[in-house]
């Protein structure tokens, strides 16, 4: 099943949307909105199946679906946390600043609150603001939960898990470092993130939703060019149940808690730091990835961070190359 909220009011009007993507079905009489839903998930989510049903059956009215009128499928929610899974990603960036890699990464997973009170919409432009703040995208994989009780293991965690899409984890990486500095954590260096347009039941693509991973590549063009074609089901460290078992060991989290997978990131096939796709490799999830391999291999970066008229677009298939969730595609102001 694929959800959808179509931009109305401040919350959206919730949709169901066939698998093609192609048309969507009106869900009001169900549920006004997607929070309303998670809310109620197990009370309305066989209704919300059985409208799927008719959608993918025709014998419902249906519209067609455009993926510049969705809102994000949650325009706002109780709580955005988002995690750095993939931890080869870390170790680079860390690398390339010559800081050392604390061992506790590979097994104590890294957690950020970030500002859950407005999403930007996939067609969304990104504000562009100051260009000597590192303007950066990050493509994600973000999961969806019911409520989660406090002390939850990984299986009531996976269990848990309601809805998965994508995300644009829009990063200042200028302002980062003296944030960081101050030992309280990220806060005017992460703005608005965007959302696939669509968000899934893991039931819906089960032949690639696996022990709590998508595995599938996630497609990331900057300008019209192929930059990124890492594999969301490799290299991540910590899968989605591991993440939200340590989120809720000391709290319980809401229905509508949305949990992000940190950049995606590769290792190249030697083991060493990712080639660019032009040279063969999976490329890279974000600008600063890139910029880091070029600082180890060539003692400073050269690929700049986004600019204004800057477009990325950020998808996944299915294997016959089509749209799964949607795509997040996104011109900087």
């Amino acid at each position: 099943m694929k959800l959808a909220s179509l931009k109305h009011r401040r919350d959206g009007k919730l949709v169901v949307v066939s698998n093609d993507l192609a048309w969507y079905a009106d869900a009001a009489h169900i549920a006004p909105t997607l929070q309303a839903a998670l809310d109620d998930w197990d009370r309305l989510e066989a209704d919300l199946r059985n409208l799927a049903t008719d959608l993918e059956h025709q014998v419902i009215p249906r519209e067609r679906f455009h993926e510049r009128d969705a809102a994000a499928p949650l325009p706002r929610a109780y709580q955005w946390a988002d995690g750095s899974a993939y931890v080869n990603h870390v170790a680079l960036v860390r690398q390339a600043r010559g800081a050392e890699m604390p061992d506790s990464f590979w097994h104590d997973p890294l957690i950020y609150q970030g500002g859950s009170d407005g999403f930007l919409a996939a067609r969304d432009p990104i504000p562009g603001g100051d260009h000597d703040w590192g303007l950066d995208f990050e493509a994600e994989v973000v999961v969806v939960t019911g409520d989660v009780p406090q002390g939850a293991d990984r299986h009531q965690a996976l269990a848990a898990i309601r809805l998965v899409g994508l995300t644009n984890d829009v990063s200042l990486r200028n302002l980062i470092p003296a944030e960081l500095a101050k030992g309280f954590g990220f806060f005017q260096s992460k703005p608005a993130s965007a959302f696939s347009p669509v968000f899934v039941t893991p039931d819906a693509i089960s032949d690639f939703w696996r022990d709590g991973k998508l595995s599938r590549r996630l497609m990331v063009d900057l300008n019209g060019q192929p930059f990124g074609r890492a594999d969301a089901g490799v290299d991540m460290t910590f899968d989605f149940g591991t993440l939200i078992a340590h989120i809720a060991r000391t709290r319980a989290l809401c229905a509508g808690s949305i949990i992000g997978s940190g950049t995606v990131s590769n290792r190249d096939a030697d083991g060493g730091p990712g080639r660019p796709v032009a040279d063969g490799g999976v490329g890279y999830s974000c600008i600063a990835e890139i910029r880091t391999v070029e600082t180890i291999r060539g003692g400073q970066p050269t690929t700049p961070f986004l600019q204004s008229g800057d477009t990325v677009r950020i998808w996944a298939e299915n294997e016959q190359h089509h749209s799964i969730f949607g795509a997040i595609e996104q011109t900087v102001s």
